[in-house]
């Protein structure tokens, strides 16, 4: 049986002293029992020395066994080193043996890692993230270092490629966003992620032309699970390790509509996400039932961080329906928008962070956000050929409110410094905990006053 290997490394020794891993005082527990015992030997020794009588050739044996050649200092020093090492590399052997049965999944890290993550993280706050597209698989990378407690809620309107064939041929909801938030997620995220987005050739003509390997297996399991969508999406969380859990917004199939400026009516996201000047988007059915675990994990959160991701086709689709809104607004969590930190071509070319929340608050009406987190640097590098801008921050939104009477505004240095139209998934998820913790201090000294 193989014992999972120690990486002795700073951050490896920093993370075993983390409050909350649950290791050190029992560490303490078996040290002073060793020192008993060290003690209780010591003593036997000393009134061995006083009462047996030694001489000849066994009185020199038990002189050089007991190092008494050397000063007291120097021998105390020598058995103490000695004693650390035989306890330190006896203890993790110990441990080892004890958990490599249940660690076969996690080979490749170091022991304190899983335990960091199963004992340490899982005291994280409970955190929902709405939305879809690369924008939330982005944050959930971040984040999943921060809580284990992560619900991502998303959406299920794609209609195009793999998800909207198979949408189209098994009647399911699309598959595409929550297979890429279940590979973010996933502990074994980059082996996994190669398999789950493994994308058969072909374009499409052929019976997997086009479908990745995730979406195919979201579909089975769905069927495997007798047509519950839900349930079937619960079980790849469970079969691939998910740190927290992916849950679609509603096990409904849906489909996106949006009315243009010009008063165009367009169906579809696809289609929604080449259009310019969208005024209003909306769903059919109309008053979908939102999923039971998507409902339950916003009711019951403590952070609600809604974006990033595209505005009209991934964020708003989980925010029409009527059940999940509702819940938002009625929630006692710290309620964020996380900004885009660029605009996208065609579907929100031109918007500013204002014109992002007043889309928010036409499709949602106004109080859903407590905060809203924008990115204040614009020196990242941009990649040629693409025509999208950052975000420009003009705040506060133009109307009747005061800024005051808005969401508070955040700015962090939120982007990739390589990449100026993504996120960075480390600083975002720092960032985005920072508001967490001054918005939740800032409420629990509120609730001390008010019963003081």
């Amino acid at each position: 049986m193989s014992v999972p290997r120690l990486r002795i490394s700073g951050s490896t020794l920093r993370r075993w002293l983390v409050p909350g891993i649950g290791v050190k005082r029992w560490l303490v527990i078996v040290f002073i029992g060793e020192l008993c015992l060290a003690l209780a030997g010591a003593l036997l020794l000393r009134q061995f020395y006083r009462e047996a009588e030694i001489s000849g050739p066994g009185q020199a044996v038990v002189w050089t066994l007991t190092l008494q050649f050397l000063p007291y200092w120097v021998r105390g020093a020598i058995l103490g080193l000695t004693g650390v090492g035989f306890f330190l590399y006896g203890s993790w052997r110990v441990i080892g043996a004890l958990m490599a049965p249940f660690l076969s999944s996690s080979a490749d890290q170091p022991l304190v890692e899983v335990i960091y993550q199963k004992r340490f993280l899982s005291r994280g706050p409970r955190i929902v993230v709405i939305g879809g597209g690369t924008g939330l698989s982005t944050l959930l990378r971040g984040i999943k270092e921060h809580t284990s407690n992560i619900t991502a809620v998303v959406t299920v309107a794609d209609d195009g490629g793999s998800s909207g064939r198979l949408r189209e041929e098994l009647g399911i909801p699309a598959v595409g966003d929550i297979r890429n938030c279940i590979v973010a997620l996933a502990d074994s995220e980059p082996l996994m992620g190669e398999l789950l987005q493994y994308r058969f050739p072909g374009d499409g003509e052929a019976s997997l032309g086009g479908h990745t390997i995730g979406n195919l297996l979201l579909a089975a399991m769905t069927s495997v699970q007798g047509d519950d969508f839900e349930e079937g999406v619960r079980q790849m969380n469970r079969v691939l390790a998910v740190r927290g859990q992916v849950v679609p917004a509603t096990a409904t199939p849906v489909t996106l509509h949006a009315r243009l400026g010009n008063g165009t009516e367009v169906t579809g996201q696809s289609e929604i996400a080449r259009s310019a000047g969208i005024d209003r988007v909306w769903l059919t059915p109309s008053n979908v039932a939102a999923g039971d675990d998507a409902r339950h994990a916003v009711e019951e959160a403590d952070l609600i961080v809604i974006g990033p991701g595209s505005l009209y086709t991934s964020i708003m689709p989980s925010l029409l329906l009527p059940e999940i809104a509702t819940a938002i607004r009625l929630s006692s969590a710290v309620r964020l928008y996380a900004c885009n930190v660029a605009t996208q071509t065609s579907e929100t070319e031109g918007y500013d962070l204002a014109d992002h929340v007043l889309a928010l608050e036409r499709h949602t009406g106004p109080g859903l956000i407590d905060v809203v987190l924008a990115n204040n640097r614009f020196d990242a590098r941009r990649p040629g050929g693409y025509a999208a801008e950052p975000v420009k921050l003009r705040w506060p939104p133009a109307g009747p409110r005061s800024r005051e009477a808005g969401p508070r505004l955040v700015l962090e240095d939120v982007v990739d410094p390589d990449n100026a139209h993504h996120h960075d998934p480390s600083r975002l998820a720092a960032a985005i905990m920072r508001v967490y913790e001054r918005e939740a201090y800032g409420r629990r000294r509120s609730r001390v006053s008010r019963t003081a």
